[in-house]
């Protein structure tokens, strides 16, 4: 399971202002008496997690970002040292200077699938990961959870699909597609048969049954494709990974599927937009 530095980068500013703020807060306020603090942000891919939170967090942070990519792992240390005031490398960390933060990040490289306990043993304050969850099976969700109470570790992780499409203009086909699309959705990513859609809730009974008190607030992404709005690229890239998704099910004809992908793409159609629903959750040992 990876995903290229060029579609984090495009989607990372709407990841960003589509976060439950109130949720981001009421985990912030948890750590409010803390000047130092350790976190784990896993399956971190280019870093933006840590670049989104860390100004809500304490003064002193000390981040493991945890990835299996390498080349994810050497491109978010290239853009977090861009990202920073001020950046130095020590060995093979980075000590990095954000406005009025001092954030060191270490770098893990680990295999989540087979050895997330590994990552946990280092025993971090909070662990944290954006759009992560739906990727992985609900399996893969109890035994983390498992392992979480164990060290008795809060999550706070955002961004995680629940399911939920809205193209605009409506097409025939759009019931259809997004079916076909779920079903693609839950192939084995290296965790086994992803939650997709169904990994919110699977997230949320799996800490309940921990004991954990769990907090949940959407998170949608809400896109426009108006000429000129920044963020066209991202619903172009968006509407062609759905079509080529929906292609590799062969669930549909694939004359409906081009359709389908001709009017999301035909700049000349005014007021297109999309709405993608996540759900962010904060759970923690009562």
């Amino acid at each position: 399971m990876s995903f290229s530095a060029e579609w984090l980068a495009l989607r990372e500013p709407v990841d960003h202002r589509s976060v439950s703020a109130s949720l981001r807060a009421e985990a912030a306020a948890r750590f409010a008496s803390r000047s130092d603090m350790r976190v784990l942000d896993m399956g971190c891919g280019s870093g933006s997690n840590l670049r989104g939170l860390a100004p809500f967090l304490g003064a002193s942070q000390h981040w493991t970002l945890a990835d299996w990519d390498e080349r994810l792992l050497a491109h978010a240390r290239a853009a977090l040292m861009r990202w920073a005031d001020e950046a130095r490398e020590e060995g093979e960390a980075l000590a990095l200077r954000k406005a009025d933060k001092s954030v060191r990040v270490d770098f893990l490289k680990v295999d989540l699938a087979r050895d997330v306990e590994r990552a946990l043993d280092a025993a971090p304050d909070l662990v944290t990961a954006a759009a992560f969850f739906d990727l992985v099976s609900a399996e893969w969700i109890a035994r983390f959870a498992q392992a979480m109470a164990q060290r008795r570790l809060p999550l706070y992780t955002v961004l995680t699909y629940d399911g939920r499409e809205s193209w605009s203009p409506a097409h025939d086909a759009d019931s259809a597609m997004l079916a076909a699309f779920h079903l693609h959705q839950g192939k084995d990513k290296g965790f086994g048969p992803a939650a997709g859609p169904a990994a919110a809730r699977a997230l949320a009974d799996a800490f309940a049954a921990q004991g954990y008190d769990v907090r949940r607030a959407p998170s949608p992404w809400r896109i426009g494709a108006l000429e000129g709005a920044p963020e066209g690229a991202l619903f172009g890239e968006l509407a062609k990974g759905a079509a080529q998704a929906v292609r590799e099910t062969g669930a549909l004809a694939p004359a409906l599927i081009e359709d389908w992908l001709a009017m999301r793409l035909d700049a000349g159609i005014g007021g297109r937009a999309c709405e993608i629903g996540h759900e962010d959750a904060f759970a923690c040992p009562r």
